[in-house]
């Protein structure tokens, strides 16, 4: 597989695509996904694992909100990792990570990830190349272990966004009431990083690539959305789900 380059992709939607149809497209899926899960809730077979990655302000938030918000609550669950607790710490890094995986018949959300424990903590040389490697190692046969054992399918996206849109988010933060309590100054000190993260991330996506990564080009948000509901959507109907019918005896 080809190296990916992230400087070389675009991160708006093609020059021909069409705002209103795509946005109609979408809600279109958004019902599709609405009977998807409730099958994938009821066979209880499989499991999905969501996991977004991408620089602060791309719309990950945003993003759960508009693709996941109206699905059953009782089938989705999202979770963040922060800093890990004194506790989290004291256990290998992916201690914390597999249980919060999800369990058959439900949707997992991770709100950046076990990639943060390879991608910031490289960029503030808290973790060494040498080992940021083991630990890709580790995620390869973690991925593996849920994939094959648990029947997990896993969904991972990063939201492509360019530091001029950053710049612009970021800065919405501070005069739109709506958005300040996002504000975080600390921010504007990680984006002057851009370069080491672009870089961290393209070794994470040459090293952790089964299943590889999507691409999801995030300055418009109608086109970041129409991209995640679809690939989510298309790897649902794949399943070829069934509802359970009525034991025989059941049925009599």
């Amino acid at each position: 597989m080809a190296a990916i380059k992230l400087e070389k992709i675009s991160t708006r939607a093609p020059k021909e695509a069409d705002k209103k149809e795509i946005k109609e497209e979408t809600l279109a899926i958004l019902t599709e996904l609405d009977e998807l899960q409730n099958l994938l809730y009821a066979e209880s077979k499989h499991s999905v694992l969501i996991v977004l990655q991408g620089m602060d302000a791309s719309g990950k938030d945003g993003l759960i909100r508009k693709v996941f918000g109206q699905m059953n609550p009782q089938g989705v669950q999202v979770h963040s990792f922060k800093v890990p607790t004194t506790e989290e710490a004291a256990h290998d890094f992916l201690w914390r990570i597999h249980a919060r995986t999800p369990q058959k018949g439900m949707i997992q959300i991770f709100n950046r990830s076990h990639y943060e424990d390879i991608l910031i903590t490289r960029v503030h040389g808290w973790c060494d190349d040498a080992t940021a490697k083991d630990r890709m190692r580790a995620i390869n046969d973690f991925e593996w272990l849920l994939q094959r054992h648990n029947q997990t399918h896993i969904l991972k996206f990063y939201l492509h966004i360019s530091p001029e849109e950053q710049e612009q988010r970021l800065t919405e933060r501070l005069s739109n009431p709506s958005k300040m309590w996002k504000y975080n100054a600390k921010d504007f000190e990680e984006a002057k990083r851009w370069n080491e993260y672009r870089k961290m991330y393209e070794d994470c996506f040459d090293n952790c690539n089964e299943p590889a990564w999507n691409i999801v080009p995030a300055d418009q948000n109608w086109y970041k959305e129409y991209l995640v509901a679809k690939a989510f959507r298309d790897l649902l109907k794949g399943l070829n789900m069934k509802y359970p019918e009525l034991e025989k005896e059941t049925a009599k």
